[in-house]
Formats: C-alpha cells, sequence, structure tokens
C-alpha cells in the first residue's frame, strides 16, 4: 500500500454559487458537505493523514465535526494548498476541492494505481461537444477537461509551490515546470458544484434534516451617565447610556450569544472581544449583521428568536414596534417570528434598584434547506 495522505480543500467564499450558504457547509443529514467528502474518501483508501483545509472564522466549528487535522485556509487556492502540505509527511498527497463532492472510488483507486515519483497523476474526460475558440471551430479531439482529485508526489509540489505562479490545479503547476503529467479516465459523477443549479445533477447529495437547533443567551450591562442607549438597536431617549466597550446595546448581544449558542460557534466574547480597539464603542447591529452572516455561511437558517428585557427603567413598550422592525430586518425573518418582551425586577437586586438592565434572549436555527433554493 502506498504512503498517500489527502488534503480536502473547503476554504471557499462561494462568490459564484448563488445562496447564502458556502458550498462546504451544505448539510447532508446532519453532517455538513466538507465532512460527507471526507467520510467518502476515508472509505476508499488508508490515507495516512487527512487534512481539512477551512475558513479561519469556521475551524473552531469545523473541530466539533470530526477528528481530522485542520489548516486555516488562504487568500487563494495555492496558499490554502500550501498551508496544508507544511502537515503532509507522506510520499504522495490526494488533493480535491470539496465542491468535487461526488467523487467514487474507482476515480481514486485508478489514480493511485499510477502513483509515480515526481509525477502528479490527473483524471480528465473528453469534450464530446463542438467547440469554439476566438469564433473558430477548434479539434475536440484534442482536447480533456481536467477533475479534481489529483494525486502527486508530495516532496515535487512542495517544491514546485516556492515559486511558482498561481495555478488553478496541480496539474498545470507540474506542466508548467515540465515535470510529468499522467492521465486517467475521469468522471462525469465527479462534475464540480460551482453554481446553485448544478445541485440538480449532483445525485450523491442528500438532503439535510428537519431538526431545530436551540441557544440560549444572556447579558447585562450596568447604567453610564451621559452615554447614548441603545436597545434592540434602536436609540433610547434617556440620560443614561450602558457601560461597555462596544455601544452597550445589551438586548442584541445577548441574542447574538443566543444564535452563536444555536450554531455551536461560541460567544460574543470569543467573536468580538473587549480587548480589540476594532470594536470600541462599535455599533452592536453591525456585530449582528456579521453573525447573521456567519450562521447562514455555515449552513443554517434562523426559525425563530425570542427575547426578555428586565429593566426597571427604561420603559420598553413605547419602542417595541420599532424594536421588532430593526432586529426582523438584520435576522432576515418575519415578524412575526421575532418576539420583545419587557417587565421590571419589582425593585428587587441590580435591576431592581436601577443600576442596570437584564436581558435573556432564545435563537431557533434549522438546517439551510438548500434542496428549495430557499433565499
Amino acid at each position: 500500500m502506498r504512503d498517500i495522505s489527502l488534503i480536502l480543500l473547503a476554504a471557499g467564499n462561494s462568490t459564484r454559487f448563488g445562496l447564502p450558504v458556502k458550498k462546504q457547509w451544505l448539510y447532508q443529514g446532519d453532517i455538513p458537505l466538507w465532512q460527507y467528502v471526507a467520510n467518502n474518501f476515508s472509505s476508499y483508501y488508508n490515507f495516512s493523514q487527512i487534512v481539512i483545509v477551512g475558513n479561519k472564522n469556521e475551524l473552531k466549528l469545523m473541530k466539533k465535526f470530526a477528528n481530522f487535522t485542520f489548516v486555516e485556509g488562504g487568500d487563494s487556492r495555492q496558499e490554502s494548498l500550501t498551508n496544508a502540505l507544511s502537515k503532509i509527511k507522506s510520499d504522495f498527497v490526494l488533493v480535491n476541492d470539496v465542491a468535487r463532492c461526488c467523487v467514487e472510488s474507482t476515480l481514486v483507486s485508478n489514480l493511485i494505481k499510477k502513483a509515480k515519483v515526481g509525477s502528479c497523476v490527473t483524471p480528465a474526460i473528453k469534450v464530446n461537444d463542438t467547440t469554439y475558440f476566438e469564433s473558430k471551430p477548434i479539434e475536440r479531439e484534442k482536447l480533456l477537461r481536467v477533475q479534481t482529485p489529483q494525486l502527486s508526489c508530495t516532496k515535487t509540489l512542495k517544491e514546485l509551490l516556492k515559486s511558482a505562479k498561481e495555478f488553478t490545479d496541480e496539474s498545470s503547476l507540474f506542466f508548467s515546470a515540465n515535470k510529468e503529467v499522467i492521465f486517467t479516465e475521469g468522471s462525469k459523477s465527479a462534475e464540480k458544484l460551482t453554481y446553485k443549479d448544478d445541485l440538480q445533477l449532483l445525485t450523491c447529495l442528500k438532503k439535510p434534516l428537519n431538526e431545530p437547533r436551540v441557544g440560549f443567551g444572556i447579558d447585562i450591562h450596568a447604567f453610564e451617565e451621559n452615554k447614548k442607549m441603545y436597545l434592540c438597536g434602536v436609540e433610547i431617549d434617556s440620560t443614561l447610556g450602558f457601560k461597555a466597550h462596544s455601544d452597550g446595546d445589551v438586548a442584541i448581544h445577548a441574542l447574538i450569544d443566543a444564535l452563536l449558542g444555536a450554531a455551536s460557534l461560541g460567544d460574543i466574547g470569543e467573536l468580538f472581544p473587549d480587548t480589540s480597539s476594532k470594536f470600541k464603542d462599535i455599533d452592536s447591529k453591525e456585530l449582528l449583521k456579521e453573525v447573521v452572516n456567519l450562521i447562514k455561511g455555515v449552513g443554517y437558517k434562523i426559525i425563530n428568536c425570542d427575547i426578555s428585557i428586565v429593566a426597571q427603567k427604561p420603559k420598553i413598550l413605547p419602542y417595541k414596534e420599532k424594536m421588532s422592525r430593526k432586529l426582523s430586518e438584520i435576522l432576515d425573518i418575519s415578524e412575526s417570528r421575532l418576539n420583545i418582551k419587557a417587565t421590571t425586577a419589582e425593585k428587587l437586586g441590580f435591576v431592581g434598584r436601577a443600576e442596570g438592565v437584564t436581558v435573556y434572549a432564545t435563537a431557533t436555527l434549522n438546517y439551510y434547506n438548500w434542496g428549495q433554493h430557499e433565499n
């Protein structure tokens, strides 16, 4: 058995995909696509190592799913590959883009059979249609459409990447350096997921589970004189604000923690540390927008949120409708799926003495139903 490691590239932003969820986070049942692909490859061959390259904001979540080696991706495919190769010690390395998600075992076996020191083995399929280049027909018999995964000699690949310009795959990198590229028959099932309509063509994919996930958040802030007060993104008529590193919107902070909790993404302090000058006096609505985009990107849809504001002062009732409109717009849900409640502390404790405000929040998410191409 050859000494081979596997690298799966899953750090992209899916800019061409056309859905709010990133491709690597399309849930297959209750696991994300990157893990689904990794599990399939694991069943095809006993790889020495399996390295997953992920977005730096998603690595912590990725590590909760599986016991692979995880590496932070770069600004390009080539940079991501270089980062992953720093972990590879095997003689050969198989590299696949997670968007190439329906690769069959026979394709992998055929690549491994042709492994050769100093070379790159790549699958390719012939072009069947009449093809034009610069408005002139060309001989399609001479054309090959290259796919992944591609199997490379690790030592050679590492050397070539040190001085290389940007290349779209390993085969073109090897070719540019006059290194041997060995072709093997590709597969129509190994088409790449690029646009949302491609989902209809990839028959190996499974639908996500209909399984709600609930998160809970709580935040407490003391009052501060001569500072503007914001609650649920709305400015409150008051001489008091909240003592905080940001604008102190205690309601949004509790809501952020509820959303992060439902998605297993940690807490607001991890994502937006109060030791960073970047978040000094920041508008909490901007933090919430970032969290909503993060949650959508990793495969979830917000179903509903419930907020309870405990305050002796100010009076919340006059602002509730405006609060609801503001938050529902940011959360991208109907106001019917958002509830804001308010109560006093009956003059008991910290809140009852009118020294600050406490807010509790819950959030319910579900896996994004990509089969319906929701917006």
